[in-house]
């Protein structure tokens, strides 16, 4: 095991063990580490790998959160407003991320928030080493046996899928948006990256609550673009999962920021005139349609 030695003392000054005569300029002042053939300079950290590291964090975080803002991204990563804005322009600058202007949800007033989300060649750069093999084997399959043959096999995924997740979203119990919350959580397991969003809440007037789930990396996006089927398949599986009907809002194989599900939660209540309504949430009447399992 390497280890670091402190200074020695020796005629006409001191020096760091394993510096000699012939030590070159280079690794004087470095670190010293013991080796089998002697003392050897370690590496030192260089300042460009820890920006790296730091920008891959931004990075991961885009795709976790987004569309988030740079606000956000600083309070959840701990870094200065400037620290967080110098990373984004980076990452930018080389076309991983991109800015979506965002209205506001509640009262759909003011100018439309800039919000940071992965751009199509991020996606591609998280790892797609193999879809083009299974894209041309998937071609291949159609050409031989049909549309349809491919469409089983999207079904047939997508079925392994559904009974992995069952247990999991069942566990959630019967409120949906505690169910959207598990099969989020499932997704991200599963290099999704889902989140969802409850729509409507804080709304003055708004009718209807719905939750939306979010996916911000699609592991088959490529596959998607090519064979709708799979994103069908999805959205199927998801409605029997959740035991309502869904509808997809966006979809990043057709070119979505994100993949976006609709998933109704219920009606609000309309309160009295004159009823006082300081301190209290909405009153939410669900209404769900069974799905088939």
């Amino acid at each position: 095991m390497s280890q670091s030695y402190p200074v020695n003392t020796f005629q006409g000054g001191s020096r760091p063990v394993g510096v000699t005569a012939g030590s070159s300029p280079e690794t004087i002042g470095m670190p010293v580490a013991q080796s089998q053939g002697g003392a050897r300079p370690v590496e030192p950290i260089r300042p460009a790998d820890v920006e790296d590291r730091t920008r891959s964090k931004v990075l991961a975080a885009v795709l976790e959160h987004g569309p988030v803002s740079a606000a956000e991204l600083g309070d959840r990563l701990g870094f200065t407003p400037a620290a967080v804005r110098r990373h984004l322009d980076a990452l930018s600058r080389k076309q991983l991320i991109e800015v979506k202007l965002v209205g506001n949800p509640s009262s759909g007033a003011g100018r439309p928030a800039r919000r940071y989300v992965l751009s199509r060649r991020g996606q591609t750069e998280l790892g797609t080493d193999y879809l083009s093999i299974a894209k041309a084997a998937l071609a291949q399959l159609q050409e031989v046996a049909g549309p349809d043959a491919v469409e089983q096999f999207a079904r047939t995924r997508f079925a392994e899928m559904e009974t992995r997740y069952r247990p999991l979203v069942e566990a959630a119990g019967p409120d949906v948006e505690d169910r959207a919350k598990a099969l989020a959580s499932a997704l991200t397991t599963d290099g999704f990256v889902g989140s969802t969003t409850v729509v409507g809440r804080n709304a003055p007037n708004a009718a209807m609550l719905a939750v939306q789930l979010c996916q911000g990396h699609c592991p088959v996006q490529e596959l998607a673009s090519e064979f709708p089927s799979f994103c069908d398949q999805e959205t199927e599986v998801f409605s029997r999962l959740l035991g309502v009907d869904v509808r997809r809002l966006s979809t990043l194989a057709r070119g979505g920021h994100v993949c976006t599900t609709h998933i109704p939660v219920g009606r609000v209540t309309p309160v009295p005139a004159g009823a006082d309504t300081s301190g209290t949430e909405p009153t939410v009447s669900i209404h769900q349609q069974e799905r088939p399992r």
